[in-house]
């Protein structure tokens, strides 16, 4: 093959890198565009958390467990004193029905005198008390506000598993998306003389800002 005919063979192989590349990282970026934007911005409100003052609004409930339930619970918390097991399925519909809460199979704290069902989510938190003597029932629920939900949404703080599986996918995409862009500014390299300073910079800066500055 001639000198001419390997460099034109070189430069196809080039340009179907080159394409895949920016196929890659178009469709990467595309995908997290959304997402990486609302983590930047509660990166930025999870930075300045003690300066942006959070404002809970708490609402508090009552009501009274039927006693058919009440006597269920104390024959079950005889069984499970100290234990932490899911309400009974008719209980937690009961809560559902009255205080419009989704307790979703989570474990209880049992006792012989109460049952105890600790509820946290993203931006807030929320509680039911159950007294086995009379069916006494407290509800509170705590909102933070929607920065708070948003910190809490950032970081998958009591957000489910499907939300911390989303998290992880995301974090991939943003992967390609680095290291494609990484592979394109090597291709581009040769004219543009100023990437691998640049990139050199973008990898320099935070070193150095953690080595003097993080105690």
């Amino acid at each position: 093959m001639s000198v001419q005919g390997a460099s034109s063979a070189r430069n196809a192989s080039r340009a179907v890198w080159l394409k895949q590349l920016h196929q890659w990282h178009w469709i990467s970026s595309a995908m997290c565009l959304l997402c990486m934007f609302l983590f930047s911005v509660t990166g930025i409100t999870l930075n300045h958390a003690s300066q942006i003052e959070a404002k809970p609004v708490i609402t508090r409930q009552q009501a009274q467990l039927p006693a058919p339930l009440t006597t269920q619970l104390r024959s079950y918390a005889e069984q499970h004193d100290g234990a932490k097991e899911p309400l009974p399925a008719p209980v937690e519909q009961w809560l559902k029905d009255t205080f419009k809460v989704q307790p979703g199979g989570r474990n209880a704290e049992w006792a012989t005198d109460e049952v105890y069902l600790a509820m946290p989510k993203a931006g807030g938190d929320a509680w039911v008390r159950i007294g086995l003597e009379d069916g006494a029932t407290e509800f509170e629920n705590t909102d933070c506000g929607w920065i708070s939900w948003l910190n809490d949404v950032h970081k998958g703080r009591n957000t489910g598993p499907a939300w911390n599986w989303f998290i992880d996918i995301f974090a991939v995409l943003c992967l390609v998306f680095c290291i494609t862009g990484l592979l394109i500014l090597k291709f581009h390299a040769a004219n543009r003389p100023f990437t691998w300073p640049m990139v050199g910079l973008g990898v320099l800066i935070p070193i150095v800002i953690a080595l003097l500055f993080i105690h």
